[in-house]
């Protein structure tokens, strides 16, 4: 079944806890949270403390991403507040296998991202026990842009490894995703749909979730 995955950098901070129960009520099982230091992407956004008030309001699947330099520093801290699977980017990790190797040593499921010009073959020696895969289909630390259709061709190469190594993994997108776009990322492969902009930049967020999460069920049922 295809997760959407609504992006907490998009919503009203000010209404957080009121988003979060709106997207909750929409289907939304899992909240996808942008963590940006403002040197590997060129913005800052929230650390642990926000983490903590979010884990506070809700029992919902924290899908932590650290667009930071140096994850291995934090990985601790992001388990404290409350995360409960933990993404770090191939690009920003000197020793990838290690730092996958300490989410997984704190019990969380571990995932690795690339960025749009990062191949694939980067991932080749991890993908055999990392949980989840991230193929950012924007260019990372901004939200509202537009999506970069030869992403979906990522996430096809990863399915294909997936499935020719009988592997586990979930394969998740993330970046300018909306209804004209999500049943093509549904159809490449991907379980975890993350969408910020085009569900909390609506007047129903809940209501944004379900029609995307219908639209991508809709499209693997005529697949099948």
């Amino acid at each position: 079944m295809v997760e959407i995955l609504p992006s907490i950098l998009a919503a009203d901070f000010a209404r957080l806890a009121e988003q979060i129960h709106d997207v909750e009520t929409g289907g939304a099982s899992i909240l996808h949270l942008d963590v940006m230091d403002g040197r590997f992407v060129p913005n800052i956004s929230f650390g642990p403390p926000v983490i903590r008030s979010i884990r506070a309001v809700t029992r919902l699947h924290l899908d932590v991403h650290l667009m930071i330099e140096e994850p291995e520093r934090y990985i601790k801290d992001f388990v404290q507040a409350g995360a409960n699977s933990i993404l770090v980017h191939q690009e920003a990790c000197r020793h990838l296998d290690r730092a996958l190797r300490m989410i997984e040593d704190e019990g969380l499921p571990s995932g690795v991202v690339i960025n749009p010009a990062t191949p694939v073959s980067t991932l080749h020696e991890v993908l055999d026990f990392v949980d989840i895969v991230l193929v950012m289909s924007v260019n990372p630390g901004f939200g509202g842009q537009k999506f970069i259709p030869r992403s979906l061709r990522k996430v096809m190469e990863i399915d294909r490894i997936r499935q020719r190594d009988g592997l586990r993994f979930k394969i998740e997108i993330d970046g300018g995703i909306h209804m004209g776009n999500v049943a093509d990322a549904a159809r490449a492969g991907c379980d975890w749909i993350v969408a910020g902009s085009s569900v909390f930049g609506a007047e129903d967020p809940g209501g944004v979730v379900r029609d995307l999460k219908n639209a991508a069920q809709g499209a693997l049922a005529v697949m099948v």
